[in-house]
């Protein structure tokens, strides 16, 4: 969430950002009419007990009835603030609950993907001398994808990945993740059961609540509702939940490797077809935690960009990369960058990878503090898509099949799936 003395100082600045992520700006106004409200409750109540300290004081060396009177009616004023200003603080944080981050200057102001910039292009199309199939032919003829018995057991878009599929999925999470073990992040397999506050938190929640799957709730613990988490950086944010670090320990590096789960409501009747958008997949997800600098930061933001890169690069994939802009780019988010590889199957790009700088918007609400020479400060936090198991199964099967319908796997993933073809059965 944004710091509310910065919000009292940034008010327009906290509106436009709402309007420019197409936003309500009342938000802002509401939250600041509250806090108002919230500090002359507080001046109040001080004022109040200054006052009853004062007359209890007097009350040890003089009583009289009239003291005491005094000192219990300021009792009772005091007693009656104090639901008035839990009412006000509750629906404070409420609201600042549903105000988004600040954008960088650097970041477009847009409505939806059609103003997203691109920044730059790797790599060029496959050329055919057949006509290429889709992954869904090609998984089908390949004896790797089955889609219509994982309708039967787990409903629409539901699928199996068997054979050869399987060996593919573990060998690009295994080279993934290998790389950036050598980049310097730790490997993490984390909780995907996780409490609502895990994801309020990252700010998946208030606004991204309708796409989380919801758990029955556990009548041993009615303070939390559980959910599965869409994706590594829910549980990973909130590891450090609560806890002071120390400077010199920045920054920390963190691979999640996870099962990810994803309702897909907001996306209905979009890539009904295949594996590219379904509720379930494997994915490893880069979280950064660094110093509150803001160029430390864009340096963490690039570095993992680079390394997303590399990864598309020794897969021989041809990818884009573009920077999002105000209205498609999350509430969260200060700056994110969208990787987008080339789909034969589909004639267009599909994303692979989302990068983003989320500043201190979540360390707020996760109160993840270290220490500075001038004192504790929230930590900043990034996050980014390694490697997503099934759009890149997507997009080696269709870069990469020839003729006879077999695929040629790329060289950096042989060693990892133990072959360099995977044939018709």
């Amino acid at each position: 969430m944004l710091d509310i003395n910065y919000m009292r100082e940034h008010a327009d600045e906290a509106k436009k950002a709402a309007v420019d992520k197409n936003l309500h700006p009342e938000a802002v106004s509401r939250a600041l009419e509250l806090d108002e409200q919230r500090r002359q409750l507080i001046t109040r109540a001080q004022a109040l007990k200054q006052e009853r300290n004062q007359i209890n004081t007097l009350l040890k060396s003089k009583r009289s009835a009239d003291l005491i009177k005094q000192s219990v009616e300021l009792k009772q004023k005091l007693a009656d603030i104090e639901p008035q200003l839990k009412q006000v603080e509750a629906a404070l944080g409420d609201l600042m609950l549903q105000i988004p981050n600040i954008p960088l200057p650097e970041v477009p102001i847009g409505k939806d993907s059609r103003d997203n910039k691109q920044v730059h292009q790797w790599g060029e199309k496959p050329k055919f001398d057949f006509k290429p199939r889709d992954h869904v032919e090609l998984g089908k003829k390949l004896d790797i994808l089955d889609l219509e018995r994982g309708a039967k057991v787990a409903g629409f878009r539901g699928y199996f990945l068997k054979n050869d599929g399987v060996r593919l999925v573990m060998g690009l999470m295994r080279f993934a993740l290998d790389k950036l073990v050598v980049k310097g992040f730790s490997p993490m397999m984390p909780p995907v059961i996780d409490r609502r506050s895990a994801f309020v938190n990252t700010g998946h929640f208030p606004w991204g609540e309708k796409e989380a799957y919801k758990l029955d709730e556990d009548e041993t613990d009615s303070q939390n509702d559980y959910f599965l988490a869409g994706t590594a950086e829910v549980p990973l944010v909130s590891y450090y939940a609560g806890e002071i670090l120390n400077e010199k320990e920045l920054p920390i590096k963190l691979a999640g490797f996870s099962p990810c789960f994803r309702r897909e409501i907001g996306n209905y009747g979009k890539d009904t077809k295949g594996i590219f958008r379904v509720h379930e997949f494997y994915k490893i997800e880069q979280v950064v935690i660094c110093r509150n600098d803001i160029e430390e930061s864009r340096r963490q933001h690039e570095e993992m960009l680079a390394i997303s890169e590399e990864i598309l690069q020794d897969l021989g994939l041809h990818y884009r990369v573009l920077l999002m802009c105000t209205g498609d780019m999350g509430e969260p988010q200060a700056k994110k960058y969208d990787l987008e590889t080339w789909m034969p199957g589909r004639g267009d790009w599909g994303e692979t990878g989302s990068d983003s700088i989320m500043t201190d918007f979540q360390s707020r609400r996760a109160n993840i503090r270290y220490r500075a020479k001038e004192g504790l400060k929230f930590v900043h936090l990034l996050n980014n898509t390694a490697a997503p198991s099934a759009r890149l199964v997507v997009a080696v099967l269709e870069n990469y099949q020839q003729a006879d319908g077999s695929v040629k796997l790329p060289a950096a993933l042989v060693p990892y799936v133990g072959a360099e073809v995977i044939s018709p059965k």
